[in-house]
């Protein structure tokens, strides 16, 4: 891989009115025709993205939304999908036109607040007017960043960039780990990957190489093999790996092949504690036990491949819930950044590892599903919790596994009362 994936940049987003210099901004910004820019309002229809590196932030993804005030049929399905980009935006960027400060740019901002956003207030197209001393003494109350900027001439654009620094949440310059923190320096990792026909011809997926690169930055060593590999790949060791990580579909068989004594865990919940919240899926993962026959399950994948006959999300995890459950259950299936906004009616959400997605739209998806007193977990915990060895796969995770234990005693304890 050549570049960071998406799900890996920080996410700067663009809201504001139509006509109010967005796409005009943003091609000053990354210093390229990005977006059209017309006094046509409405030019922007969808949301355009631009991946790029912006020193010294790093990697980031540039996300301009059609005006958030569109009308018409067509106009509601713009506002739409402009909002739906709130759910993965890192920083947001509330562009208006210099002078123009009124009650719908009141409501996007607190919008944007509630939704807990850091927030950069933009008073574009500076050279033919200035904001006014009240909208200034208001934001500075509110602690809100206010940049004046003409980006036709470029005014206002470092300053934009040195505020950039400023409000980018603190955990996004922290080092995060994806296995690195599980196998010590100078240890080594097994990594089995299937090569079955979902796996892109000639590479890897996403979450393998991810994790190779993890391990390499924690001067940790990893051997890759093939599910057919394992048992003899471990018996070649002369000692034992720190941590076994496969595919969560051949999880019974490396889990055969794996001592007990070895840690062992799959990719896809490794990416549960990477892109999301580890325990909270532990816990949906554990409602599985009160679906009943005819309960609802949404499973939503983050990319939009060409499912083939047995895929992971549409055939087998359906198989194994309905086997689990003992009945027929009613699935409901979604794809890329497409999620309902009434979760009425949901029994549980299976997530994929969300590896093309950035964390803030998995903890917004997350957010969404506790207020809903909907449980929601993700591929990897639903395959291992109904094969029957989630408690394995949970080993390396202590508070995790901790959560598994307490639910199983407290079952044990339910049981001996009744």
């Amino acid at each position: 891989m050549q570049r960071t994936p998406r799900g890996n940049r920080l996410h700067l987003a663009l809201f504001g009115r139509r006509n109010s210099g967005k796409s005009s901004l943003l091609n000053a910004l990354t210093r390229q025709q990005v977006a059209i820019v017309s006094d046509v309002p409405g030019t922007t229809t969808d949301p355009v993205e631009k991946p790029m590196e912006l020193l010294p932030i790093g990697p980031v993804l540039f996300i301009d939304t059609a005006g958030i005030d569109d009308q018409g049929s067509l106009g509601e399905q713009r506002v739409a999908r402009t909002r739906a980009v709130i759910e993965r935006t890192d920083v947001a960027l509330l562009v208006c036109a210099a002078g123009q400060w009124e009650p719908f740019e009141r409501e996007l901002l607190a919008e944007l607040q509630v939704q807990e956003r850091p927030v950069i207030v933009v008073a574009n197209q500076a050279d033919r007017g200035r904001s006014t001393v009240a909208l200034r003494q208001e934001l500075c109350q509110a602690g809100i960043p206010l940049v004046e900027t003409t980006a036709t001439s470029g005014q206002g654009l470092e300053e934009l960039r040195e505020k950039l620094l400023e409000v980018i949440p603190p955990e996004w310059f922290a080092s995060t780990s994806i296995a690195g923190d599980l196998v010590p320096p100078g240890e080594l990792a097994v990594l089995v990957v299937p090569l079955d026909m979902e796996a892109p011809k000639g590479r890897l997926i996403l979450p393998q190489v991810q994790t190779i690169r993890d391990l390499l930055d924690h001067d940790a060593g990893c051997l890759v093999v093939k599910e057919r590999e394992l048992r003899s790949a471990l018996a070649r060791l002369n000692q034992p790996p720190a941590l076994v990580v496969t595919d969560s579909q051949a999880f019974l068989k490396v889990a055969a092949d794996t001592p007990p004594s070895i840690k062992m865990t799959s990719f896809s919940i490794l990416f549960a504690r990477y892109k999301g919240d580890l325990v909270e899926f532990v816990r949906g993962a554990l409602a599985i036990d009160r679906l009943h026959s005819g309960a609802r399950v949404l499973i939503c994948e983050a990319c939009t491949h060409h499912p083939i006959g047995d895929d992971i999300g549409r055939a087998k995890i359906p198989r194994w819930l309905r086997q689990y459950v003992g009945g027929p259950l009613v699935f409901e299936h979604l794809q890329g950044h497409d999620f309902p906004g009434d979760l009425d009616g949901i029994d549980l959400v299976v997530h994929c590892g969300a590896c093309v997605q950035n964390r803030r739209e998995m903890l917004s998806r997350i957010y969404r599903c506790r207020q809903a007193g909907v449980p929601i977990t993700n591929y990897g915990m639903t395959i291992a919790y109904t094969q029957g060895i989630f408690a394995r796969a949970l080993s390396p995770f202590p508070a995790a596994w901790e959560v598994f234990r307490a639910h199983r005693s407290k079952t044990a304890a339910e049981g001996e009362t009744a």
